[in-house]
């Protein structure tokens, strides 16, 4: 029997302990924001998934946040060529105002993502390149994208019925 601990709460695996599981999922604090669950599969195979809440207190939830900002991944894309000025930035992500890009910008080096270098020259210089945790990022951003594109008409066709439905 396979068991797997998350906050302390050891959850069994095996589909027949039903009353240990129950044992088991009332240990779990009511105040706790982030849970485990254990999903069983129709082979009676346990898998685990987790099931991230819409609580601010979830940890992940904070970098979600961040890496799923519309504004972020244009950024990162962007400086996934190389290492890019502002206003270079400002024009490959278009629609962005330069307070939110500078906003974005402070978010994503607070981060750790991006590097931020500030030259002494008249007029200044600033430029702004990817850190190694921020290059991790492009394989999945990229993943994400190409599947944008291959499944971009099949998503409008379904808005396209849904609002004509609604």
């Amino acid at each position: 029997m396979l068991k797997s601990s998350f906050f302390g709460a050891e959850k069994l695996r095996h589909p027949s302990n039903t009353a240990a599981r129950a044992n088991c999922y009332s240990r779990i604090p009511s105040t706790l924001k982030c849970y485990c669950f254990l999903v069983d599969t129709s082979d009676g195979a346990g898998l685990a998934a987790r099931l991230l809440t819409d609580s601010p207190d979830c940890r992940s939830r904070h970098v979600l946040d961040r890496l799923g900002s519309r504004w972020s991944v244009l950024i990162i894309l962007n400086l996934a060529a190389g290492t890019l000025r502002f206003t270079e930035l400002r024009l490959r992500v278009r629609g962005i105002t330069p307070k939110v890009l500078t906003t974005n910008l402070r978010d994503l080096e607070r981060d750790g993502l991006i590097r931020r270098e500030v030259f002494a020259e008249v007029p200044p210089r600033t430029e702004y390149t990817l850190t190694p945790l921020g290059e991790s990022l492009i394989t999945t951003y990229r993943a994400v994208q190409d599947w944008a594109e291959a499944h971009v008409d099949e998503v409008l066709a379904n808005r396209e019925s849904y609002d004509g439905a609604h």
